[in-house]
């Protein structure tokens, strides 16, 4: 069975590693949150609390020589950078290491990781799949407090311009919309709204919802 390390049990490493649970797989998780650890027990065996930039507590939970291991240290990026040196020194094959900004990207890649992921925008990727599928209304949070709302054009938007609709929804951007089956992100204000375009819009939680509110 194949083995493969997840090392840091943020709401990323913790899904990861839950997810390949269910797989054939065989599963190492670390952390150095004992609760985090007691969480991830509940799906998987091998979970430990240790210290990552320590090589010797890394290989005595059986992270060495792997195929496989996956680092989703969250903001602390000096014991993300330590980790994947010390995975390397202990002979792991390829290190997936999680990056909070391009250039915490760019040192984990010199130092030896096999690839360097950005969760934020592998969720913008999916958040914009979410917006490009045919449904009617759709709110989705893009934060606490923003919230993206996709919907078909009504009676409320129809005949209207881009220009128009912003000038009496002054809190919300049109940021995407679709007509005769052609997404646009290039937005023409002078671009008059056509019965059944689907029309994307971006905004503070409050206003989309007062906005939804006032058109469905």
């Amino acid at each position: 069975m194949k083995t493969v390390a997840v090392i840091g049990l943020g709401k990323f490493g913790f899904y990861i590693a839950k997810s390949l649970s269910r797989l054939n797989i065989s599963v190492i998780a670390v952390d150095n949150d004992e609760q985090k650890v007691q969480e991830i027990s509940e799906y998987i065996d091998n979970a430990f609390v240790i210290d990552s930039t320590n090589k010797h507590a890394l290989e005595e939970v059986g992270i060495y020589n792997l195929e496989t291991v996956i680092v989703s240290i969250g903001e602390n990026i000096e014991a993300s950078i330590l980790t994947v040196m010390a995975l390397k020194d202990l002979n792991n094959k390829n290190v997936i290491a999680k990056a909070i900004t391009s250039i915490h990207g760019e040192i984990l890649s010199k130092i030896g990781a096999f690839k360097v992921i950005y969760p934020e925008k592998i969720a913008g990727r999916i958040l914009v799949k979410q917006l490009i599928e045919n449904i009617t209304v759709e709110e989705i949070d893009v934060s606490n407090s923003i919230k993206m709302l996709k919907l078909v054009a009504n009676e409320s938007c129809i005949f209207k311009t881009i220009e128009e609709i912003e000038s009496i929804h002054k809190h919300l951007k049109l940021v995407s919309y679709k007509t005769n089956g052609h997404w646009s992100i290039d937005i023409d204000p002078a671009y008059r709204i056509k019965k059944d375009d689907l029309l994307v819009f971006l905004g503070e939680s409050k206003h989309i919802q007062e906005f939804y509110k006032e058109i469905c």
